[in-house]
């Protein structure tokens, strides 16, 4: 079979196991690229600025490597901004849908960014741009004290009241803004995210790929399970909170929505080993996260029981993500971390029931 032949069979495999016509399924695949990155022009966004808010707007600063479409915005006339334009791919809906979520955050006083403006939300350039008061911080103290904030601000979230500005999904990592949702979102997108390289896979790494694809398919999505108001990325490098004068705050609300509580949990319990100060235990993190959540929020006997299975969900994303990168990149793919041994989910979970249950 020809290398098209190949990658037509895969585009036929996507589209059986996504729900996908092949013509959405080929979309999907070959489309990945252009709707996940977006560079705008930093002068241009000035101008756009200063003329729908009339403001006297002097400099756009990239403030992330990876998110290339963020930027801190000067201004000769107030306190700075920051101006998300985000990918053309991303529908206004979406943003405004962030922008509900923020305001939904300022009336129950929660520690979130707030928006700049009362109509926070322009379209520029054929994509969406959102603007936001500039936080002026710190990151989180590392160790277990940056569990704690992270633990509380989850619990306190988690806790607040539902009402019908807060309908939205949410939970998903969203890079792809054609994946924005639940969590198993984020399983749909690695599925994408494998498949786009499956013809790069050298036959030596077959069958490792292919276990790989099957429990990405197979993972616990967290259905069924308590929902909240979820923040969907709050453990992310770095993480998406801050310390500011007053308190610690939560930043990028674009992966937020109502979703299954535990997916914002698991992530957070997963990051207690991986992204803490070897010189702590992974049982002191996990415990510093346990106590400053339960302040607020107890988890179910079904949710402590399904941890480790949804505890899987962001690293399997993380590793379709990387995994694609690397054979896009002519690379091997050395990033198995995220997902492996898989003794640290069992002993990890088993150390979150038992803090709970204690």
């Amino acid at each position: 079979m020809t290398r098209d032949g190949n990658f037509k069979k895969v585009v036929r495999r996507h589209a059986e196991e996504t729900g996908l016509r092949y013509t959405e399924a080929l979309t999907d695949l070959e489309g990945l690229s252009t709707r996940m990155h977006h560079e705008p022009v930093a002068e241009r966004l000035l101008a756009h600025l200063r003329d729908c808010y009339g403001i006297n707007a002097v400099a756009a600063t990239k403030v992330s490597v990876h998110k290339t479409y963020v930027f801190r915005i000067d201004r000769n006339d107030g306190d700075p901004w920051i101006a998300r334009a985000f990918p053309p791919a991303r529908p206004r809906a979406s943003v405004e849908g962030d922008a509900a979520i923020l305001r939904f955050l300022e009336r129950h006083d929660f520690p979130a960014e707030r928006l700049a403006v009362d109509d926070a939300v322009s379209d520029f350039d054929g994509s969406a741009v959102l603007v936001t008061r500039l936080i002026e911080g710190v990151p989180l103290p590392e160790g277990v004290e940056k569990f704690a904030i992270m633990g509380d601000l989850l619990g306190r979230l988690h806790a607040l009241p539902f009402d019908e500005s807060v309908t939205r999904p949410g939970g998903a990592s969203g890079e792809d803004p054609s994946r924005e949702g639940r969590p198993r979102q984020d399983l749909l997108a690695a599925l994408s995210f494998l498949d786009a390289v499956d013809t790069k896979v050298a036959a030596a790494n077959r069958k490792q790929f292919e276990q790989l694809r099957d429990q990405v398919r197979t993972a616990d999505d967290g259905h069924g399970l308590p929902e909240s108001l979820l923040h969907g990325n709050l453990l992310h490098a770095p993480d998406h909170a801050v310390v500011s004068e007053q308190r610690p705050v939560a930043i990028n609300w674009k992966a937020s929505g109502r979703g299954p509580r535990l997916a914002d949990f698991a992530y957070l319990i997963w990051g207690t080993g991986h992204w803490s100060p070897s010189r702590l235990t992974n049982e002191e993190c996990i415990d510093a996260v346990v106590n400053a959540y339960r302040r607020h929020v107890e988890l179910t006997d079904d949710e402590l029981d399904r941890l480790e299975a949804v505890m899987y969900i962001r690293p399997l994303y993380l590793v379709g993500f990387g995994y694609r990168r690397a054979l896009a990149n002519g690379l091997m793919f050395d990033e198995w971390g995220f997902i492996e041994p898989p003794e640290y989910f069992s002993s990890t979970a088993a150390a979150t029931r038992a803090a709970f249950r204690g």
